[in-house]
């Protein structure tokens, strides 16, 4: 999933967008969210309290403790190169990205695509 920060990335806006993202996603499927040291999650306790999810942070400078993430930022730059201004992209763009990497096949997933894992799960509930 990705989130469309409008104008700024301050943690307020973080917190917001993330906020307003997870709470469209099934209870069952908001366990917890791991991020990095950035001080974009500075009201992570907020968060926290609005969609009763824990949040995780990972040692500094240990990018391997967010593999997927780490991952998923590389193939985010496929579209968007680094040093893009992302503000020129709407949620329609994103949506769109987000759309073509969760259709992709992954080694990882036994070259189900995410969107496949995702019916799955859902579907087994």
């Amino acid at each position: 999933m990705l989130v469309h920060l409008e104008g700024d990335h301050t943690a307020a806006t973080v917190r917001d967008g993330l906020i307003k993202t997870m709470g469209g996603l099934p209870e069952r499927l908001r366990g917890s969210l791991t991020w990095d040291q950035g001080a974009e999650m500075a009201t992570h306790k907020a968060f926290s309290m609005a969609t009763d999810m824990d949040v995780y942070f990972c040692d500094p400078a240990s990018p391997w403790q967010r593999g997927s993430n780490e991952n998923t930022n590389g193939l985010l730059r496929q579209y968007f190169p680094k040093g893009t201004d992302l503000s020129t992209h709407g949620p329609e763009e994103l949506e769109r990205v987000s759309r073509l990497l969760n259709g992709r096949p992954r080694k990882t997933l036994g070259w189900d695509t995410p969107t496949e894992r995702l019916r799955e799960l859902l579907l087994a509930a």
